[in-house]
């Protein structure tokens, strides 16, 4: 198919196939290489748009990239025609993905129009996470024990809860957790994101919470945290859902009357805000959480107005009266 200035679609993003089987092959999650291989395929929606072939993509294009982003009128990854905005951060992970791209195409000694350096990211607004108040997380873990009616499920989501906000991890960390990954001090193994390696620990109180669970989950399972269907033995290999426990947690905060926005994702936030607030290392905080880099963990860190409030307090060289 020819488009404009006779550009055809097939030949416009050059060894793409040969990348994504790169990523795969180095490791990377067979949905992390579907995001980089939708995200080009945005890419080349523009390239097609524009008119342009590949080779002819230079810095002047890159600007023009970053408007069509920016703008309510490009096509989909699927060519389809949205009215929707893209945030800061996700036009941030598309430039990402084109500057990985390309940097590939240079390994491979591909002739690329311009270097991944000039792929310059865009200004992201500097948003304060909204942690709720330490009584109301506190509120959001019981919450279950209270308002549950079966007492499997109780058990199960408390224990859930306490280990988000006594660890700091991920949804999806949690739900794939299996019993051989924590020792009986409540030190856990995980494996995140990249397949990256820590380990994080469970606070006394968590390590009570999921004891009383575990009296009452069924021993052949294959994860840690067991759904209703999972009791039953021909389903021992199915796993707690992640939209299950979002909507539980939204349940949960309308139940409370809490006016914060709480996910699952608030109590790592609120981990790494707490930590910091009683005077936790923010490279110790990074380790715990999984960053790669300690600018990711600042983003917690620092955004927190009582942990800015302290700090100044604590240290400004004036804040001591003379008497």
């Amino acid at each position: 198919m020819k488009t404009k200035n006779n550009v055809n679609e097939k030949d416009l993003l050059p060894l793409s196939l040969d990348f994504i089987v790169s990523l795969k092959a180095n490791g990377y999650s067979q949905e992390t290489s579907y995001n980089y291989k939708r995200d080009l395929e945005i890419f080349n929606n523009f390239l097609i748009t524009s008119g342009i072939k590949f080779k002819q993509f230079d810095k002047r294009q890159v600007l023009n990239y970053k408007a069509y982003l920016s703008s309510s009128s490009r096509n989909t990854a699927q060519r389809t025609k949205t009215d929707k905005v893209l945030s800061a951060y996700s036009i941030n992970r598309i430039l990402s993905s084109l500057r990985m791209y390309l940097k590939f195409l240079d390994e491979m000694d591909y002739d690329i129009p311009v270097v991944p350096s000039h792929i310059k990211l865009v200004k992201t607004p500097r948003v304060h996470p909204h942690v709720p108040e330490l009584r109301e997380l506190v509120a959001m873990l019981e919450v279950p024990i209270k308002y549950e009616t079966n007492k499997f499920v109780a058990l199960r989501n408390h224990a859930m809860l306490e280990m988000l906000f006594a660890t700091g991890m991920r949804i999806s960390e949690l739900i794939t957790l299996k019993t051989d990954q924590i020792d009986g001090s409540g030190k856990i193994f995980i494996r995140g994101k990249g397949k990256k390696e820590r380990f994080v620990y469970l606070t006394p109180r968590a390590i009570s919470v999921l004891g009383k669970y575990m009296s009452k989950r069924p021993a052949n399972h294959d994860f840690l945290f067991v759904s209703l269907r999972g009791l039953n033995s021909a389903n021992k290999n199915k796993s707690i859902s992640t939209n299950y426990l979002q909507e539980r947690i939204k349940t949960y905060r309308k139940h409370l009357n809490i006016n914060i926005p709480i996910s699952a994702h608030t109590f790592r936030h609120g981990f790494a805000t707490y930590l910091a607030e009683y005077g936790a290392n923010p490279a110790a905080i990074q380790v715990l959480l999984g960053h790669e880099s300690l600018d990711t963990t600042t983003r917690y860190v620092n955004t927190s107005d009582r942990y800015a409030e302290k700090a100044h307090h604590k240290y400004h060289p004036l804040n001591k009266v003379e008497k």
